[in-house]
């Protein structure tokens, strides 16, 4: 089932999330149509906070080019694994140590912030501890895209947003379009508590 995706402006998007307690069938449902959703709005990554929930959990889809290598590498507890077996993932009570490399800037996009995007500054490579779908914990350390994700989902399972890591410069090229929409989502949010 998809699920509605809260915009900038909602305040459930600046909420930190609360530890998952309870790994049962109703978080795997929540997990899957997490997935559905961000599918459907053809993202790769979606956190509990952008469908209404202050949750750390969040949910990621990176998949293999049609022609050439994966541009990213990672292990799973130490291990190599195909990414078909990773993907998609869903991550419980993530703790994420960024690890010392390069930092590279790339246009972020956010379901949260339709049509929007910017430059953010985050390092190459991550290391990941969490909780699967079972309550079973697992490491993962990888680099590239699937970091850059790792670190943006995590934000926002922290109540962080993009647009506080984005390049100044990017910033003020759509400070108009985020207020904008800020305006919009508040309005619709007091439209909905008057019915």
């Amino acid at each position: 089932m998809q699920l509605p995706i809260r915009k900038f402006g909602d305040p459930v998007l600046r909420r930190k999330g609360a530890p998952v307690t309870v790994f049962d069938e109703a978080l795997a449902a929540f997990a899957a149509d997490m997935v559905e959703t961000m599918r459907a709005a053809k993202g790769i990554g979606l956190a509990a906070q952008q469908v209404g929930r202050a949750m750390q959990f969040f949910v990621v889809e990176l998949k293999a080019p049609d022609e050439g290598p994966v541009e990213f590498g990672f292990t799973l507890d130490g291990r190599e694994v195909p990414l078909a077996l990773l993907m998609p993932l869903a991550v419980a009570n993530a703790r994420v140590e960024i690890l010392p490399d390069e930092e590279w800037l790339y246009a972020e996009g956010c379901l949260s912030f339709p049509k929007l995007n910017g430059e953010v500054a985050r390092r190459e490579r991550v290391r990941m501890s969490y909780q699967d779908l079972s309550g079973a914990g697992h490491e993962i350390v990888c680099d590239g895209l699937f970091a850059r994700c790792i670190q943006h989902e995590h934000d926002h399972c922290q109540g962080v947003l993009f647009i506080d890591r984005m390049e100044k410069p990017d910033l003020l090229k759509i400070q108009a379009r985020v207020k904008q929409l800020k305006r919009e989502t508040l309005r619709a949010l007091r439209e909905r508590e008057t019915r």
